[in-house]
């Protein structure tokens, strides 16, 4: 007799927390806050992530080994933008759409992805981006309900 054997399409590691954050500042103003506030060394990676054609979302990382914690601050919205051709009244007029990395969460700007084996204290690192200055708000945003999750895999 055979043995049967099952693959679990959910291979990902969900040991990480997830911060959004709310903000006018531009993608390198908010990590040179985040590396003066927090205290790390987040740099720009050389190449963006790219989730699909025209979806490329420009990120920052660092690891901390001391640590043994993985930081990445990724922008929410895509630096390409979709241009949509009309049919319509307005057809000589472009129209463009900004894809978002978690559509759930189209309102947040930036999103800080902690990754570590050990327990950390979000809610110290919540308080402390929510005090960096055009900080409009900060908080923890539950992976397990997440239907986008998969995108945060790079």
């Amino acid at each position: 007799m055979a043995a049967v054997y099952k693959i679990n399409d959910d291979f990902y590691d969900e040991s990480f927390a997830l911060v959004a954050v709310h903000t006018t500042l531009q993608d390198y103003s908010l990590a040179y806050e985040l590396n003066q506030g927090l205290n790390l060394k987040l740099k720009r990676a050389r190449k963006d992530f790219d989730l699909a054609e025209n979806k490329s979302f420009p990120y920052f990382e660092w690891e901390d080994v001391k640590r043994d914690i993985y930081w990445v601050l990724i922008s929410n919205q895509s630096c390409r933008q979709q241009l949509l051709a009309n049919n319509d009244l307005f057809q000589n007029e472009s129209t463009f759409i900004k894809p978002r990395l978690i559509p759930e969460y189209k309102d947040v700007d930036y999103l800080l992805k902690i990754e570590s084996e050990n327990q950390v204290e979000i809610d110290k690192f919540i308080k402390k981006i929510a005090s960096l200055p055009q900080v409009m708000a900060s908080y923890e945003v539950k992976t397990d309900k997440l239907k986008s999750k998969n995108n945060l895999i790079f």
